[in-house]
């Protein structure tokens, strides 16, 4: 049975398999430094780092922030064994039941064929792709912005939350001042 276990701190027994898992899964320029991950993991009330568990094995995390009005997916990664087994999907609803309100998440843009086959999973579970431009802050000094697409599931219409859905990330997630050069 698959479940989402929270992390209670960077001490839980599970903590160096998501973040082997993250540093796999992602390139550098986008995941925050691993101190920072592991500070935010301990101190940061509305950071959720999760391991996705099949039968009480790890098989994948979850990051995922928790705002007022949506809840934003940092990271989403299954193990590369236990790939194309369906536990992204499943994941997926989990999330949706779990959390119950707006999910959003950021993926690249569709130039490549990976991105636009990522982009198509997220669209057979529901989510919708805002097409406003959209760059991803830089998680590291003098790193640059990404350029990237926000998609989102649930009643988070693009026309009335774009601004406060980037807004809220760049400051909570980012801690990136919108009007700086």
């Amino acid at each position: 049975m698959m479940e989402i276990k929270q992390l209670a701190s960077s001490h839980s027994p599970y903590y160096p398999f998501v973040e082997q898992l993250l540093t796999l899964s992602f390139p550098a320029e986008e995941y925050r430094p691993l101190a920072e991950w592991k500070r935010f993991t301990d101190e940061k009330q509305a950071f959720h780092n999760q391991v996705i568990l099949d039968d009480g094995q790890p098989v994948g995390l979850v990051t995922h922030w928790d705002f007022d009005r949506f809840c934003y997916v940092e990271h989403l990664a299954i193990s590369p064994d236990a790939r194309n087994g369906g536990y992204g999907g499943h994941l997926l609803q989990l999330l949706q039941h779990q959390l119950k309100r707006p999910i959003v998440l950021e993926v690249e843009e569709p130039q490549e064929e990976m991105a636009r086959r990522r982009i198509g999973f997220y669209q057979r579970h529901g989510f919708k792709l805002w097409t406003t431009p959209y760059l991803q802050p830089p998680y590291r000094p003098g790193d640059s912005m990404l350029p990237m697409h926000l998609m989102v599931w649930g009643e988070l219409h693009e026309s009335e939350a774009y601004e406060e859905v980037k807004s809220t990330l760049y400051r909570e997630v980012y801690g990136y001042e919108q009007n700086r050069p």
